[in-house]
Formats: C-alpha cells, sequence, structure tokens
C-alpha cells in the first residue's frame, strides 16, 4: 500500500440496470442513498466472506465504488462475470482527497479510520473475513432485509444466532506490527492483525479474549475498547 499516494480508486458502475446489478451483489441497501450522500458496504463471495469493503456514491445514473487500489482491476473483472444481460458498465478512475473526506493527508485519514475501528479490506486480507468479523454490523454497512446478495443467507444466519464469536478490537502494542501478524494468548495463535499503523492495530480475535494478557512474538498488546462496541 502506497505511503503517500491515495490507495483507493474509483469503480464506476453505469447503465440502465446499474441499481439492480449493484443491489443484487453488495450488502447495503442502495436505496438509502436516497437520504444519504454515501454508504459503507462490502462485496461478498457466496460462503459470505468479504472480497471488498467500498464507499458506495451516486454520481447522476451512474454509481461510484470507491475500492482499494489494489483490488479494482480485480473487481471489476470479477463484476463482468455476473452482468449476463444486465446493461451495465465499469469504468475505473482516480478518486480525489475531497471524495473521501481527507482533510490533511491520507495517512492522518488512514489512522483516524483505525482509531475510530472502521476496518480496511486489502488484497492479503480479501475474502478471509466474515461482514460480523469486520463490524459491519455495527457500521452500517449490512442490510438484513433488503433481499439476496452473495452470501446473504450466512450473513443473515450469522447476525440472527448472535453467533459472532471474533470481532474486530482496537489495540496498541509496544512495538510496531503488521497487518498479517499472529496474536498469541500466551499458549496458542487466537486471532490476527487486520491493519496496523505504527503501534496502532486493529486485530480480529474472539470477544471474550480481548482483555487478556494477548501479544504479538512476545511483544505485549494493550486492549483499546471502540465506542461502538
Amino acid at each position: 500500500m502506497p505511503n503517500s499516494e491515495i490507495p483507493y480508486k474509483t469503480v464506476l458502475v453505469s447503465g440502465d440496470d446499474a441499481f439492480d446489478f449493484l443491489q443484487a451483489q453488495l450488502s447495503n441497501d442502495l436505496k438509502l442513498l436516497d437520504n444519504h450522500d454515501e454508504l459503507p458496504s462490502a462485496w461478498c463471495n457466496p460462503k459470505g466472506r468479504v472480497i471488498c469493503l467500498m464507499t458506495v456514491f451516486q454520481s447522476d445514473s451512474s454509481y461510484g465504488l470507491i475500492v482499494p487500489a489494489e483490488l479494482a482491476d480485480d473487481i471489476v473483472r470479477r463484476l463482468t462475470m455476473f452482468r449476463f444481460r444486465s446493461k451495465v458498465d465499469f469504468h475505473v478512475e482516480a478518486v480525489t482527497p475531497e471524495r473521501l473526506g481527507v482533510q490533511t493527508n491520507i495517512e492522518a485519514w488512514l489512522l483516524d479510520n483505525l482509531l475510530a475501528g472502521r476496518p480496511e479490506i486489502w488484497k492479503a486480507q480479501s475474502e478471509e473475513f466474515t461482514p460480523h468479523m469486520l463490524n459491519l454490523d455495527q457500521l452500517g454497512a449490512i442490510s438484513l432485509d433488503k433481499g439476496c446478495y452473495p452470501g446473504q443467507e450466512i450473513v443473515a444466519r450469522t447476525h440472527f444466532r448472535g453467533a459472532t464469536k471474533r470481532r474486530t478490537h482496537r489495540f496498541e502494542s509496544a512495538e510496531s506490527v503488521s497487518p498479517g501478524d499472529k496474536i498469541s494468548d500466551g499458549e496458542r495463535d487466537i486471532g490476527e492483525v487486520l491493519n496496523a499503523i505504527g503501534t496502532d492495530l486493529l486485530a480480529v480475535v474472539p470477544t471474550d479474549k480481548a482483555n487478556d494478557s494477548l501479544s504479538i512474538n512476545g511483544v505485549p498488546l494493550t486492549h483499546i475498547p471502540l465506542k461502538y462496541l
């Protein structure tokens, strides 16, 4: 992920069937854009694992999906596979700092997101976690009554059965860590770093272990509770 460049692009989805096509693919309800400038959402595979996270906005009759730049071309390729006879077209373009809401610089913006518990899914984490593991039900990125989309049955079953045992939690580390680092409870690995900037990190761990004495390669972690959990 670049440190100075904006690591996102916009996938512009246009055509007569753009709304219906995306409504059948994304986890959030695009009808909410009638009252919101943008929406958080996810695109899942049939097993309910998150391919990517995105911010969705409407531009005239088209829809913009702000996604990680390193995933943009693959997202277009895979979306095209589901197009069939739908009248939709895809175009990848740059995203401006203004569209992201970046006030200072991208590094500070990414850190603010991390500290607020808003996860990022980069290429290395694609299709590894479920929406509930990423707290998307708490972040307004899932609609439970809009109809089918890939993985919807698994997402709904997880939600209504209360079967979410692993979630994204915020920690501080005594030393810098990296995404993908394993988190140990002293006896075994129980979680994984999702996002990390310096000594601040988000990690997916069992919720009942979040306040235990956890570490990464012997480096201790401090759990910082997220306001929305």
